[in-house]
């Protein structure tokens, strides 16, 4: 009789705890390379907004030097949600394997009428005057195979340049391009936000063609998850999303700039004044409010990097995308 009770009471303890142990909140770890410029890096500054965080799902930001560490990361099951650029993606469908990634989200697109678009620079007093002058030159990217390096390559390719055969590339960072144009150590540096920005470049050096004269739209970042994951926890993740649309939207509505570059300069330690260009409509790229992509110009930008060699298959984007999950999440902010 006393054993009975005593598997009564253990049932009905581990009954009332299966409930409580299905509900645990769904961990969700999100890469992010460059602050501000990332979602990710900023998402938890306004989780006030995020009526979701902490009861469906929990948010873990996770920085990443580059979107080759992000692959490896989602191959082993150690991260949930990759930020990768257009010229990433393909590589890690088609050379990593990961055949079941999908495209769920947008972060910022170049190339956008009337928003900016990625510059390209010479010395002023060069007497280069136009790609095809690029000829026997030395030309800066930040790393082969990036966003940038694709978007450059495009473009002297359409002057009837190869890489190798007609120019040399050198890899550098991006805070060290300017010095390295103004010592003449390399003839050509891409300028991305905020690095294009820079008076001191603008006194040494003018734009030779943009990105968007490269390669047109570009949407550059797109936030991509595994299809197991995202099937297994398909209601946290669209919690998610609509927390993160809600804070995007936040963002970027004008009547916040101030405050969103008093954030950006707690979370990069740089003076506020200089996140003026930050969320605007003029200065900064575009980012789309529903954090939905352009997937027409994903392709087209996926096709450029298999002409360029990056990649060796054609990839289907639509294959490839998931957007129902930003989707169901919009519903509920209408």
């Amino acid at each position: 009789m006393r054993l009975s009770k005593w598997l009564i009471g253990a049932l009905f303890a581990a009954f009332a705890a299966a409930p409580a142990m299905a509900q645990q909140p769904v961990k969700i770890r999100v890469a992010w390379t460059a602050p501000v410029s990332n979602w990710a890096s900023i998402l938890l500054e306004k989780k006030d907004l995020a009526r979701h965080l902490g009861k469906s799902y929990t948010l873990e930001p996770v920085r990443y030097a580059g979107t080759p560490l992000m692959i490896t990361a989602l191959a082993n099951g150690e991260l949930e949600v990759a930020n990768l650029a257009y010229s990433t993606l393909g590589i890690a469908i088609k050379n990593a394997g990961l055949e079941d990634l999908r495209v769920i989200a947008d972060e910022f697109r170049d190339g956008v009428d009337g928003r900016y678009t990625n510059e390209f620079y010479v010395l002023k007093d060069s007497p280069i005057k136009s790609v095809a002058d690029l000829k026997g030159k030395v030309v800066a990217t930040n790393v082969s195979g990036s966003a940038v390096d694709v978007a450059m390559k495009a473009m002297l390719r359409k002057g009837g340049l190869e890489d190798k055969r007609d120019y040399t590339v050198l890899e550098t960072p991006f805070p060290t391009m300017r010095a390295m144009l103004a010592e003449k150590k390399v003839d050509l540096i891409p300028a991305v936000l905020p690095f294009s920005l820079d008076p001191e470049l603008k006194k040494i050096a003018r734009p030779l063609f943009s990105q968007r004269d490269a390669i047109g739209v570009t949407d550059m970042i797109i936030w991509t998850a595994r299809k197991p994951f995202i099937d297994k926890n398909r209601a946290a993740m669209v919690d998610f999303m609509e927390d993160s649309i809600r804070i995007v939207r936040w963002y970027l509505d004008p009547k916040n700039q101030k405050e969103a570059a008093e954030i950006a300069a707690r979370v990069t330690k740089r003076p506020a004044a200089q996140f003026g260009w930050l969320f605007t409509e003029k200065e900064d790229y575009y980012r789309n409010p529903d954090m939905l992509p352009d997937l027409k110009a994903l392709q087209s930008n996926v096709n450029i990097t298999k002409d360029l060699g990056f990649v060796k298959d054609h990839i289907d984007i639509d294959k490839y995308s998931d957007l129902s999950i930003a989707q169901d999440a919009l519903k509920r902010l209408k």
